[in-house]
């Protein structure tokens, strides 16, 4: 069955995206050589992906323009404090924190580019 190997984040204002992500997930970035393109690490030895970063092709999304992408959802120990983080990181909520019955909660927030992601905490006890 075929699965998701790689993510890509198109930002227009690539050292801010990167610095957002860096701070919000600690994740890694590498250019790839001297093409506008950096590797994004998101872990090591755990399940997931990695992916890309490289510049947007064009604006930004409107803040009121639906979504047009499949967003990636990272998983969170407190989906509260990744909240907090993604705000004062430059970020905002899309939407606010939901449970997912009997899984745990869910949020989506946008990068400082307006790019949508989705946060999961993990709790058997979400109702």
């Amino acid at each position: 069955m075929p699965r998701p190997v790689h993510f890509e984040i198109h930002a227009s204002d690539v050292d801010r995206v990167r610095s957002f992500y860096e701070t919000v997930f600690g994740w890694s970035f590498e250019q790839w050589g001297d093409q506008p393109y950096w590797i994004v690490r998101t872990g090591e030895g755990e399940p997931g992906i990695d992916g890309g970063l490289l510049p947007r092709p064009g604006p930004p999304p409107a803040d009121d323009a639906p979504m047009t992408a499949w967003p990636v959802t990272v998983g969170v120990a407190d989906l509260d404090a990744s909240l907090r983080l993604v705000e004062s990181a430059g970020g905002r909520i899309a939407m606010p924190r939901s449970p997912v019955p009997t899984l745990g909660w869910v949020a989506y927030a946008k990068d400082p580019d307006g790019n949508t992601f989705g946060l999961f905490q993990p709790d058997p006890n979400a109702a």
